[in-house]
């Protein structure tokens, strides 16, 4: 914001116009799609201008020309903020700015509810980066957590973030802290210095694990029984090949990647190995787990081609949900754009139903697009949708004032968010194919806990897998991870297959809870 805009906001507060906004004026309302006016206007802009002002006094900035001394950001205030840089694929900067003189550990603090049934607030308190708004929402998704509200703030060089966060009463909390650390730049102590550098050399991916083992017969839910012990222990699942055998015995192939990086190590191996045999129990006839060799994770990705009804399911899909078993599928989105709010940003405003990741998924696509964040915030409505509120503009600084740009964003936005994941079950010659893509980033990440999702379905609607196959691959010039699932309809008491894909699309959106 420009100084006039920070002074503005901090008269309109010390003259009682505009409650401070740690009283949190900007958590809630529905006013984002009513009739707009011009009083609306400058209360709406008066409300982020007093945002600016009180997130730079946290941070113990003064005015230009004067030193920057570090502050400490509030740890339960009812806003926080996060933006530039956040969400944008080459955006990045420096970070000079507040929280000089805390500790690392205490750039994320997590305030678990007293009660237990309430929300957990997470602040986020640290120099802003290239898509640390995307990391934070990925790894929280991760974590099989869901935000319910949020405020986020970012002058391009410091973020300020609040998530409230609903899901898991079992979730470990301290680990969660960790990975968040973990996607959060570091900071020294000192002022007036660049605290954060993008670096050129890419990090070395990480190493692919084949874990094999042998079932002497299926049963039902063994496969999620499997996944969830993978995702517990932070495993990642690259790719699965599952096969019955005639005599009903299970062949399992996992290619894995560990978060911890520590897979290689004999003790990591076996106590992965331990965990699978407490929920596998006699039935599990051997396991072993070997770094996968180049050849054989290349053999194990499958034919490179998706059969035409696939992909033609698929590519109806990415044209509005146009594929015919999803004709009842109905989640409408609305996005407005407005540059006449603010001389220096165009306002995203979206209305939409909540879905698990919602928030992921308006920062991956943003990302993706280079669209960048300064000031955001998020919440529900009275009438059970999500509202979401952005300030935004190019990674250069500029407005998007383009119509052609604003109707391909709002587009992009409608699609990603309508159907952030794709659910199809077609015909394979005599078999069911249950068919599940979602979009890649562009930075190669694919989307957390999918196939668990899968499985949980699909042990809940009682419905057995047969074979299944995990790979990506190029469909409307786009990377997508496609699962794709033999059902084994041996049972006599086959569940009808849009049954089956109603089931799996509302576990994966978080629609089958409540």
């Amino acid at each position: 914001m420009r100084r006039r805009s920070r002074n503005s906001g901090r008269r309109r507060v010390e003259e009682g116009e505009i409650p401070s906004p740690a009283a949190g004026e900007l958590g809630g309302g529905g006013e984002i799609f009513s009739k707009r006016s011009s009083a609306f206007g400058r209360r709406t802009l008066g409300r982020v201008e007093a945002k600016v002002f009180h997130v730079d006094r946290l941070f113990g900035r003064q005015e230009r020309g004067e030193e920057r001394k570090g502050g400490e950001g509030s740890r339960h205030g009812e806003l926080g903020s996060e933006g530039g840089s956040v969400g944008s694929e080459s955006g990045g900067g420096g970070g000079v700015g507040g929280g000089m003189g805390i500790l690392h550990e205490d750039a994320v603090v997590i305030s678990q509810s007293e009660n237990g049934s309430g929300s957990t607030v997470i602040t986020v308190n640290c120099p802003d980066k290239t898509g640390l708004g995307c990391d934070l929402c990925r790894i929280i998704l991760q974590f099989g957590l869901s935000i319910c509200r949020g405020d986020l703030y970012t002058d391009g060089k410091w973020c300020y973030v609040l998530f409230w966060l609903v899901g898991r009463p079992a979730t470990g909390w301290n680990l969660l802290k960790k990975r968040l650390l973990d996607a959060c730049p570091s900071y020294f102590s000192t002022s007036e210095i660049e605290y954060y550098r993008p670096e050129n050399k890419q990090a070395r991916p990480p190493d692919v694990f084949l874990l094999k083992f042998w079932c002497s017969y299926d049963r039902k839910g063994l496969l999620h029984d499997v996944t969830e012990v993978l995702c517990e222990l932070e495993l990642t699942i690259k790719r699965v090949k599952v096969s019955t055998t005639p005599d009903g015995r299970v062949m399992d192939l996992f290619f894995v990647t560990d978060s911890r990086e520590l897979l290689h190590t004999k003790n990591r191996q076996e106590e992965t190995i331990n965990h699978l045999r407490e929920v596998l129990g006699d039935t599990m006839v051997s396991c072993e787990i070997e770094l996968a060799e180049q050849e054989v994770t290349a053999c194990s990705q499958g034919s490179p081609f998706l059969p035409s009804a696939i992909t033609e399911e698929t590519t109806g899909l990415e044209m509005l949900d146009g594929n015919r078993s999803s004709s009842h599928f109905s989640n409408p989105v609305f996005v407005s754009m407005d540059n006449s709010l603010s001389p220096s940003h165009t306002i995203v405003q979206i209305e939409c139903r909540d879905h698990k990741g919602l928030i992921y998924d308006i920062m991956r696509t943003l990302k993706d697009l280079n669209i960048q964040i300064s000031y955001g915030r998020f919440w529900a409505n009275s009438r059970g949708n999500s509202e979401v509120e952005f300030f935004t503009m190019h990674a250069d600084g500029s407005k998007i004032v383009d119509l052609t740009e604003q109707n391909d964003l709002s587009s992009c936005l409608k699609r990603e968010l309508r159907s952030p994941l794709r659910v199809a079950v077609v015909s394979r010659g005599p078999e069911t194919e249950l068919l599940v893509a979602n979009p890649v980033e562009l930075s190669g990440r694919g989307r957390p806990l999918v196939f668990y999702d899968i499985t949980s379905a699909l042990e809940i609607l009682t419905t057995r897998i047969f074979s299944v196959e995990i790979g990506r691959h190029m469909i409307c010039n786009r990377e997508w991870e496609v699962y794709r699932i033999v059902l084994d309809e041996r049972d006599s008491s086959c569940v009808p297959r849009e049954k089956i894909e109603e089931g799996v699309r509302n576990r994966l959106m978080g629609w089958d809870r409540g």
